[in-house]
């Protein structure tokens, strides 16, 4: 069946027709006393995993300006950009939930940094994530739905290094700055939050502005090195881990296994991404924080899906079902359980099931 995006189609409509929104997801029974125990907050791990992120940003930084006007640069803004573009869309994400630290101050001021950096109003975006939280890829109702069907596989390749995205996030706030809030924004973010989007919007404008400013001035693209392209190059891993997230699986589902995916991953890669390759765990208990998600993991995987061994493994078993996707909208990769797993709940949409392999 054809797909509509938007927050006002027909897939809106069926998706409150079938009971898909604001519905009740499936979860995997935890004994109460675990649960409260991997909920707990502390500042420690948040303030220790933001010092290293800062202090690396700094360090690559200051060698990538130290050799500015030679190939030496080159390195530098490499690893200055991941940590830029790629790293602050996890930071964004987990002080969002407001779980990383107990202090709920520093959430708040380390999620403001990193939404600047990733380019994206920090007041919007908390109430797209909290939609995306309840009706997650739920067809209509999800405004954060990555990979759509069919999919845009050359977006997604120009993506790699910030083209699309990066233009659309900077179109969004513009729009934004300009007093404009979009039909879709209007639904998901309540009145009474408009003007401070608006002024989010005009504040992260002003930056840009100045900054593009200085580069005029100085007669030299350092200014924009420091502030703005990295958001663009440095996106690159953000992308190749966030496909995984939940490319080439359900959608309309009310189970997270059915449209999430877990995958293991390096340190360094772990570190970048805040443990979010533990994807399922993440949205099945979502205010358990970043530094819990490992423990999460071991204590449910026996009803979980088996985890992708690699993203490697991972694009092998995704790729497939995308090219797939091109031709039959209805196609997805459904999940095998293990043994001890509780049943998938399956459910129709619009009064037939999807495909499924």
């Amino acid at each position: 069946m054809k797909r509509d995006y938007s927050l006002h189609g027909e897939s809106t409509k069926l998706a409150i027709e079938e009971g898909l929104a604001s519905a009740e997801w499936y979860h995997t029974e935890i004994p109460r006393a675990k649960m409260k125990e991997l909920m707990q907050r502390s500042d420690g791990p948040a303030i220790r995993d933001t010092l290293v992120w800062f202090f690396l940003l700094a360090a690559s930084l200051a060698g990538g300006i130290y050799f500015w006007g030679s190939w030496w640069c080159v390195p530098f803004f490499f690893v200055y950009g991941t940590l830029y573009g790629s790293a602050s869309d996890a930071r964004w994400h987990e002080m969002g939930h407001g779980t990383a630290f107990k202090t709920q101050w520093m959430n708040n001021a380390v999620y403001q940094i990193a939404s600047f950096m990733i380019m994206r109003n920090p007041v919007a975006w908390r109430w797209s994530h909290a939609r995306h939280h309840t009706d997650t890829i739920i067809v209509g109702r999800d405004v954060e739905i990555a990979l759509m069907r069919p999919p845009a596989l050359a977006k997604w390749v120009l993506n790699f290094v910030g083209i699309v995205d990066g233009y659309l996030s900077l179109k969004i706030l513009g729009r934004n700055a300009l007093g404009i809030l979009s039909d879709d924004e209007k639904d998901y973010i309540p009145n009474s939050e408009w003007a401070k989007v608006i002024l989010a919007g005009r504040l992260h404008m002003a930056v840009c502005a100045l900054t593009i400013a200085a580069a005029i001035y100085m007669g030299s693209w350092l200014p924009l090195m420091i502030i703005g392209l990295p958001r663009f190059y440095g996106s690159w891993h953000a992308v190749l881990v966030g496909l995984l997230q939940h490319g080439g699986l359900a959608d309309n589902v009310l189970d997270h296994r059915l449209n999430c995916r877990t995958v293991y991953m390096n340190p360094v890669s772990r570190f970048l991404y805040m443990n979010m390759n533990y994807h399922v765990e993440h949205h099945m208990f979502p205010m358990v924080p970043f530094h819990a998600l490992p423990r999460l993991h071991e204590l449910i995987r026996h009803d979980l899906p088996a985890p992708n061994r690699s993203m490697w493994e991972g694009y092998r078993e995704m790729v497939p079902a995308l090219l797939r996707q091109l031709k039959y909208e209805d196609y997805f990769l459904k999940r095998e359980l293990p043994p001890t797993a509780r049943p998938y709940r399956e459910t129709r949409i619009g009064g037939a099931p999807a495909a499924a392999e």
